[in-house]
Parts: C-alpha cells; sequence; structure tokens
C-alpha cells in the first residue's frame, strides 16, 4: 500500500528530528538540531510555536513530573519548555567528535537514548539508559550513528538501527533490568534511502524514516514491508503517531546537506508531515525521573 503525507507546518527546519506526541499537552513536539530551536504544534487549533534553546536539542520526552527531558548534543538535562536547562550528565566527554541523537522511552518509563560520531562516523559512541532516579548506564557500545529506538507494544523488543549498517536491529529488552540481549536482524533497508527514526503502532509495525528515501515504511512484526508512505523531500527523518486518538502519523523532515537547487525542488524540505493511515499508535511512557 502506497500513501502521501501532506504539509502541516511550513517550518523549514534545518533539521527537523526527535519527534514526540505529549500527552500532557496534547502536541506534537520536535526539535531542529542545527537551528537551535524547540517546535510544537497542537492538531487541535491546527497552530505551532517555537523557542530558541541555548544548546542544541537533540531529541526529548515529556516528564511525568512535568517538562521534558532532553538529550542535548553533549548531555542530558531537564527543562520546562526547553529554556532553564538543569544538566545532570555529561555525555562522552573524552569523545568531543560524538554527540547524542535519538532516543525514546521505554514502556516503563526509562529513557533509551544514543550517539553518534558527527565527525568522521566511526562506530565509536554509545546507546545509554536513563533510569528513574537519575543513574546512566551504558547499553549498547560501538555504534557510529544511534536511530530508531523504539519498543514493541509489549516493551520486551528494542528497535534500533546504526544508520550505516542499513539495517534494523531486534535485541531482546528486559523491562525489569533494562538490559538488552543478543540482537537479530529485523529488517534490511533497500531503495536508496538509510534507516533514520522510527515508531511503533498498536499492531506492533514498525515505521521507519528513510534519510535519503523520501519515505516512511512500515514494516510488519516479521519485518516485511506492507505500507509505503511517500514525501515530496529526500531527507526524512522521524515519525511518531499523535493527536488525540493517535491516529496521525506526523513526519519530521530535514534541509541539511541540500544545495540551492536541490532546495528549489523541494520547497517543503525541513516542514512537519502528517498523514492518517489506517493505523494506531502506541502512547509512550512519560519519563518518570
Amino acid at each position: 500500500m502506497s500513501l502521501n503525507a501532506e504539509m502541516v507546518v511550513d517550518c523549514r527546519n534545518i533539521h527537523g528530528e526527535g519527534i514526540i506526541w505529549n500527552p500532557g499537552d496534547q502536541k506534537i513536539w520536535w526539535t531542529d538540531i542545527t537551528g537551535k530551536r524547540l517546535w510544537s504544534f497542537d492538531p487541535a487549533s491546527g497552530t505551532s510555536r517555537s523557542i530558541e534553546t541555548p544548546n542544541r536539542v537533540c531529541c526529548l520526552a515529556p516528564r511525568r513530573s512535568g517538562g521534558l527531558i532532553l538529550a542535548l548534543d553533549d548531555g542530558l538535562a531537564f527543562s520546562r519548555e526547553g529554556t532553564e536547562i538543569e544538566r545532570f550528565h555529561d555525555f562522552e566527554p573524552d569523545l568531543p567528535q560524538t554527540r547524542l541523537n535519538d532516543g525514546r522511552t521505554d514502556r516503563t518509563g526509562r529513557f533509551i537514548v544514543g550517539g553518534m560520531d558527527e565527525v568522521s562516523g566511526k562506530a565509536i559512541s554509545s546507546v545509554l539508559r536513563v533510569d528513574a532516579d537519575g543513574t546512566v548506564a551504558t547499553i549498547i557500545r560501538g555504534v557510529a550513528i544511534s536511530n530508531s529506538i523504539c519498543f514493541s507494544p509489549d516493551g520486551n523488543v528494542l528497535y534500533f538501527t546504526d544508520t550505516p549498517t542499513g539495517r534494523i536491529m531486534a535485541f531482546p529488552y528486559d523491562q525489569k533490568s533494562g538490559s538488552v540481549g543478543e540482537s537479530r536482524t529485523f529488517a534490511t533497508v533497500v531503495g536508496g534511502g538509510a534507516p533514520d527514526g522510527s515508531c511503533v503502532d498498536s499492531e506492533g509495525g514498525v515505521w521507519n524514516a528513510e534519510w535519503g528515501g523520501k519515505r516512511v515504511v512500515r514494516y510488519t512484526q516479521e519485518g516485511k514491508v506492507d505500507v509505503i508512505v511517500d514525501l515530496p523531500v529526500s531527507n526524512v527523518t522521524c515519525c511518531a503517531f499523535g493527536g488525540a486518538d493517535l491516529g496521525t502519523l506526523y513526519i519530521t523532515t530535514s534541509r541539511l546537506g541540500l544545495d540551492d537547487r536541490q532546495l528549489a525542488d523541494q520547497p517543503g524540505a525541513g516542514g512537519l508531515f502528517a498523514i492518517s493511515p489506517s493505523f494506531r499508535g502506541i502512547a509512550d511512557a512519560e519519563f518518570l525521573g
């Protein structure tokens, strides 16, 4: 099945990413990493707003106690709305070429977030688990570009990609300890794009945004493609279900790396797109810290 997404916010993000649905305020939130802005969109009113952030925010999650947990380029922090940042962990201070990139909460409310080497693309970064008490532990090592972090509806599988490999992996996930088992290949991305951010629907399908691929692809629980959502822009970065019924798939995009000719051909690059497929999302847990 092939579908087409439409633009809902012409925000022209330099590098839109990290999109989530916040059940607390019933808004979609995402970040323009390179533009240092945090964005929100209210589906009920159709209005959006953005605020400047003092650091690059790479991904985020709402906190049950209010506000947000933020993955900054060089560490983790708490915040009300992207300002007045309270840092609590420095990320890989011995590796200045790495930064945090993609993350999402598990079904129990821990925050799982991974890094990348943004200078040389070497597999030297890692994936972290942030517990409710603020304890930070490493659960995956030897990563070049972390992406696609999301969880099966029952919480027992962590989906993850090291983007340059072109493969989405499935890790057994122990919800009691927050540890991972030996991974297996869930899906191999074909067609020219590279696997970027993902989310999961209520039936267990994995929706993956393809950087350079002009599309979001849904994989069944068996790793087979059954839905393709086409976009009029090449750099598709992340997706999340939102809206009161979690029936709309929202998709971030990027202008990063596009030259003037490409931008003229893709005027919607960096915009927020959406589509209402015949699937519904599953609400992510709020971070418990």
